[in-house]
């Protein structure tokens, strides 16, 4: 069954309904099953767009439907994934490769292992003279990768459709570079297939080619499912497309749901017409209609006055433009900065809450972008009139956090060979962060700031290879700290010696340095301080990103040998991390979906969550961001589609895209505005410029009565 229709249609409930109405009905839908009916060894397959709609999803099933077949949820690539590493003795014998594990790379990792294969080529290439940056090179150049494998297409066909596809005489749309960027991509490839080490790119590649079309995969894909239930698939890669297909053609009762309005990873990796085109394969189609409230009149209106903006129409009154009023006058007025307008839109929500009655969890605000800075003032106005803010998937860098600091620095000291790595002010924040919480003083630490400096001007020796601290008396005035800081400090000293020293006595296998930050952890914070959630989901973003690190380093020995020591891999390490590569959020999606927090979000992420909200906030309105829908395309991705004309995109086809795109945006996100929609302008913005986006023309509307 397929089955169509715009957002908030009941698509996903029709999906349920329609797995309830396939079980087979001798089995009870709800409540109590009997023991006596054995359970069914095939599983039924149930994707979905992405891992919070895999959550919310498992839960719904969980409470609705009553069922006794094994039920698998899947993302697109999570299922792709699992399936190339289940099946991988196929596709090594199918290559004749060498017989090994495969290990998946994080894209920070492939990034670095990429940039140092192609060091020669990147630096005959003189970016730096084209004035390109290296780093956002190799990062196009990589995920060219992913787009082919994602849309069906082999590497040896990327670089004639960045030939065919590219134009303008911009230094990266030339055919020579689109030619060597093939050429780099065939190397990777290569290179990445003899140590069995696998990107998101190449492991797309080899389902579509190696995998998906073998015949004894495909008869053990009839055997593991049933059934396949996809939702969302709007936002699926054509290689899903194919995916299906050959489910159905193997017989496989097939369920999908698909959003017109939707298509929000088009640009990335998604091919919603590839996805399109595969309806007539299905026995049956079924049409939701546009569900009634404010996007049903609400969304026609926008997109009627972003086509003809010279005829302004009057907005209804569920629409507000946020306005202020300067000191003791009547009138109102727009805000003029930025900053005026992130403190009236906190205040039009504390007004909304404490005056209107609107609970915080009916409130979100969403923009083209949200940077750091208005979270952070957005989060601490609001938390300062008790109202909860929940900002949606926030990714900051692991190097923010304060306690990943600490532990570089301390890994500095206890390895020998990296003391440039080591700098005073790092190392003061490192004793700081790692004495013993003292609850109820102010600061909590044993050690504080001023202290923590004095320790580390006069208790540092600076070494080459063996930097060290030294005892406190070796400062004249070390009776001056008081018992509480010297006690901390030694505590931290003689910690670091005993290290050092056990790992100068196995000079043969010293321990990892993910063992040994597995140590420190246990040792300075999890047994002296309650660590928050968000704390601890930074933690385990560096020992994962500490394991997954030296798991490839490993493998690079195995097939290459010592070409490096362990000491060049350790401080690639630390610096990879200072550099601000490897993200974490910063505040995990821990909370129950009852908590009651205004949520902070851009259109990219709001979309994605696919939820819906009484009141909604839009921020910038103005901005020309609204036009990319808060997410930045990959670099060459019409190339990949497969509808792309094998040509560049004219002039009037691009607009139309955008067109295209802007309106699916607003089709979408009114459709999740249940009360109101309050318009957040500001006449300038970050840059000083006058804001005059795609949706300028609502805030001319809003001024007519």
């Amino acid at each position: 069954m397929w089955i169509t229709g715009p957002s908030r249609s009941g698509k996903t409930s029709r999906l349920i309904q329609g797995f309830e109405q396939w079980l087979n009905p001798g089995l009870p839908q709800r409540g109590a099953i009997p023991t006596n009916i054995p359970p069914i060894t095939p599983a039924v397959l149930i994707l979905t767009a992405n891992t919070g709609n895999q959550r919310d999803l498992s839960d719904r099933f969980l409470l609705e439907v009553g069922c006794r077949d094994p039920l698998v949820f899947k993302t697109p690539s999570g299922f792709i994934i699992d399936e190339v590493f289940l099946f991988w003795p196929l596709i090594f014998q199918a290559l004749q490769l060498k017989a090994q594990f495969p290990l998946r790379l994080r894209p920070e990792t492939e990034q670095e292992l990429a940039t140092t294969l192609w060091r020669e080529a990147l630096d005959d290439l003189g970016l730096d003279t084209a004035g390109v940056m290296e780093y956002r090179f190799v990062r196009d150049t990589l995920d060219l990768l992913q787009l082919a494998g994602a849309g069906g297409f082999a590497p040896a066909e990327i670089a004639p459709r960045l030939m065919q596809g590219l134009a303008g005489d911009t230094w990266e749309t030339q055919p020579e570079m689109s030619e060597k960027r093939g050429d780099l991509l065939h190397h990777w490839q290569q290179w990445c297939l003899e140590r069995g080490l696998l990107s998101y790119g190449l492991i797309y590649d080899l389902y579509g080619r190696y995998l998906l079309g073998d015949r004894h995969y495909q008869h053990q894909l009839q055997r593991r499912y049933r059934g396949i239930f996809a939702d969302d698939v709007d936002d699926y890669p054509a290689l899903m497309a194919d995916f299906l297909q050959t489910a159905l053609t193997a017989a496989i009762p097939c369920v999908v749901t698909f959003n017109p309005n939707g298509q929000n990873r088009l640009g990335l990796n998604a091919d919603p017409q590839a996805l399109a085109q595969i309806q007539g394969a299905f026995a049956q189609t079924e049409t939701l209609p546009t569900p009634s409230g404010m996007g049903e009149t609400l969304a026609p209106m926008l997109i009627q006055l972003l086509a003809a903006p010279a005829q302004l129409l009057p907005l209804p009154p569920e629409v507000e433009l946020l306005q202020i009023r300067r000191g003791e006058e009547e009138t109102e007025f727009l805000p003029i900065s930025r900053a005026a307008l992130l403190r009236a839109t906190a205040e039009r929500i504390i007004k909304a809450v404490q005056q209107e009655g609107i609970a915080p969890g009916q409130i979100a605000v969403i923009g083209p972008g949200l940077d750091a800075i208005a979270r952070y003032t957005l989060m601490e106005i609001l938390k300062k009139q008790d109202i909860a803010v929940e900002p949606l998937n926030e990714q900051r860098p692991l190097i923010t956090s304060p306690l990943v600091r600490a532990l570089l620095t301390l890994l500095t000291l206890v390895y020998p060979g990296l003391g440039p790595l080591i700098d005073r002010d790092r190392l003061g924040e490192m004793l700081v962060v790692l004495s013993h919480p003292q609850p109820g003083q102010i600061p909590p630490t044993a050690i504080d700031p001023v202290r923590a400096g004095l320790l580390s001007d006069h208790c540092y020796h600076f070494h080459r290879d063996h930097p060290r601290l030294l005892p406190v008396t070796d400062y004249p005035r070390w009776d001056r700290f008081g018992h509480q800081v010297v006690t901390a400090y030694d505590g931290i000293r003689r910690w670091i010696e005993a290290k050092t020293q056990y790992i100068e006595q196995a000079d043969l296998r010293p321990p990892p340095p993910p063992v040994v930050l597995n140590e420190a952890i246990e040792h300075f914070f999890g047994k002296t301080r309650t660590l928050s959630y968000g704390e601890l989901a930074v933690l385990r973003g560096l020992m994962e990103t500490a394991q997954h690190f030296w798991e490839v380093d490993s493998r690079l020995r195995q097939n290459e040998g010592a070409q490096r020591s362990p000491l060049e891999t350790l401080s690639q390490f630390i610096q990879l991390l200072r550099r601000g590569t490897i993200t974490a959020n910063a505040y995990p999606a821990h909370r129950e979906k009852g908590e009651n927090a205004v949520l902070l979000a851009t259109i990219y992420q709001y979309r994605n969550l696919r939820r819906s909200h009484p009141w909604h906030f839009w921020l910038d309105v103005g901005s020309n961001l609204w036009q990319s829908g808060g997410a930045a395309d990959l670099f060459a991705h019409q190339c990949f589609l497969r509808e792309s004309p094998r040509r560049p995109w004219t002039l009037e086809e691009a607009t139309e895209r955008q067109t295209a795109k802007l309106s699916r945006i607003l089709a979408d996100l009114t459709a999740r505005i249940e009360k109101r929609l309050i318009l957040c302008h500001s006449e300038l913005a970050v840059n000083g410029m006058e804001q005059r986006g795609p949706l300028s023309p609502l805030i001319d509307a809003a001024f007519l009565e």
